[in-house]
């Protein structure tokens, strides 16, 4: 049975495709509010819309396309999948190509398949964060979780709970009870107001006592969760010391540890994953977006000894998508065969010298920070008075005006942090130096056009 592609109307425009979404969709689409684009095709770094215009996309599915748009070595995985006869829902049972993946997947922990097992969830990072939080208090018996502000885990009911940003959070009532945030080490707004080493040896020195003084007045948790490199807060790299401080205090105390690797893992740091530049093994990892090579996928890592399930602990009826499966294999062959990890360091090293040029041209960006290809543009007014560690007060106005005129100069990015002031990208792994000269022209055409609509 041959299948009618579905093509777009002939001279049909963005404004028909988004006024046709808007009458048939929830209020609750975010993305097309701030790039109303509807897409005919992409390759690599590059969308074309219904109208022709060709955007360079440094947002690349929020960091989950890390080769980019339908890679070749993808789109043949793929095909040969759907022309092997395999099955492409089996739930949890065996395949041929999930045996593949697995010992590919475990190949890049401490020890491999010896240290670590694999849980495949339900295909998204919000249920994973789920299992993993799930894991640790059946393995401790413990009730409570610590997590850091400005951290980004999902948008179900747990991983909510454990969300540091509270937009989402103040019109749902009754959340996972239970959870203690504590401070994130920020290089450019300290929490303690102390900034620099000092300030990362306070938060250091916190953390630790904390957890060992009894009339902290919170008993001991059964998991910390945290990101290596928050995302969605902003762009922010957790300190090597402050990060191996809390490796040491849970490994004393039977605190499972769980590292977020959604979005900043899989090369996206300059090395597989985030939470190595500072040399720990977490307890648990929490994997999706690019781990399926683009597809829906979420897979937990977990040290052996950790594994606490009765066999359907936690279930999910999508958690055998081979399709993602044999997507994740092909992306995992290039990222090693490329040296992708490689290419995200160069490229991002690029990237941010030219931004810190940029900046002495325009103050307004305060400050330039990330690793690899994860890197964070904070937004600021100048004009302002600097606060007590010399940092300028964030620009909110100015942030939203350089995102579409961003987008008007035919530029996808995203913006996170506090109050949405942090210019973020995440382009595809494969940017070439071209492409990311490219970026940096367009970035600038597109800074100096808010700066005259914003303040003239």
């Amino acid at each position: 049975m041959s299948v009618t592609p579905v093509n777009p109307i002939p001279n049909a425009t963005n404004e028909h495709y988004l006024t046709r979404q808007n009458e048939m969709e929830s209020n609750v689409r975010s993305y097309p509010r701030k790039l109303p684009l509807a897409i005919a095709k992409a390759q690599g770094c590059w969308i074309t819309d219904v109208e022709g215009n060709e955007y360079l996309d440094c947002l690349a599915g929020a960091g989950t396309l890390a080769l980019g748009h339908n890679h070749p070595a993808v789109i043949r995985a793929l095909q040969d999948t759907l022309a092997s006869g395999l099955p492409l829902h089996t739930l949890d049972i065996t395949t041929p190509l999930k045996d593949a993946f697995s010992e590919a997947l475990l190949a890049h922990f401490p020890g491999g398949k010896e240290n670590y097992r694999l849980q495949f969830t339900g295909p998204t990072g919000a249920d994973a964060t789920e299992a993993a939080v799930k894991l640790a208090k059946t393995f401790t018996g413990r009730g409570n979780v610590i997590s850091f502000s400005g951290g980004y885990h999902g948008m179900t009911q747990g991983a909510l709970a454990l969300t540091g940003n509270l937009g989402a959070k103040n019109a749902v009532q009754n959340m996972m009870p239970g959870v203690q945030f504590l401070p994130y080490p920020h290089e450019y707004r300290c929490p303690l107001g102390i900034g620099g080493e000092a300030g990362v040896d306070a938060l250091t020195y916190y953390f630790e006592n904390f957890i060992e003084d009894v009339e902290s007045g919170v008993v001991k948790p059964a998991a910390v969760i945290l990101e290596a490199i928050q995302g969605e807060g902003g762009v922010v790299a957790g300190p090597a010391k402050w990060l191996q401080k809390i490796r040491e205090v849970t490994a004393k105390h039977g605190i499972v540890m769980i590292v977020d690797e959604v979005q900043a893992g899989f090369c996206r740091s300059g090395r597989m994953f985030a939470f190595q530049h500072a040399d720990i093994d977490p307890d648990i990892v929490i994997m999706s977006k690019a781990v399926g090579g683009s597809l829906p996928l979420a897979v937990l890592a977990i040290k052996k000894e950790f594994d606490a399930w009765q066999p359907a602990g936690h279930t999910g009826t999508f958690r055998g998508n081979q399709l993602a499966m044999a997507a994740g294999l092909a992306s995992l062959r290039v990222m090693r065969e490329q040296d992708l990890a490689g290419n995200a360091k160069a490229r991002g090293d690029f990237i941010q010298a030219e931004l810190k040029k940029l900046a002495q041209e325009f103050p307004c960006i305060g400050n330039v920070r990330g690793r690899g290809l994860m890197i964070g543009i904070e937004i600021v007014d100048e004009r302002l008075p600097a606060d007590r560690m010399g940092s300028l007060p964030a620009d909110a106005v100015l942030a939203a005006e350089i995102q579409k005129a961003c987008f008007s100069n035919k530029l996808l990015l995203e913006r996170g942090g506090r109050n949405g002031t942090v210019v973020r990208i995440l382009a595809p792994l494969i940017i070439t130096e071209d492409e990311c000269a490219e970026f940096i022209k367009r970035f600038r055409l597109s800074v100096a056009d808010a700066l005259k609509t914003v303040r003239g």
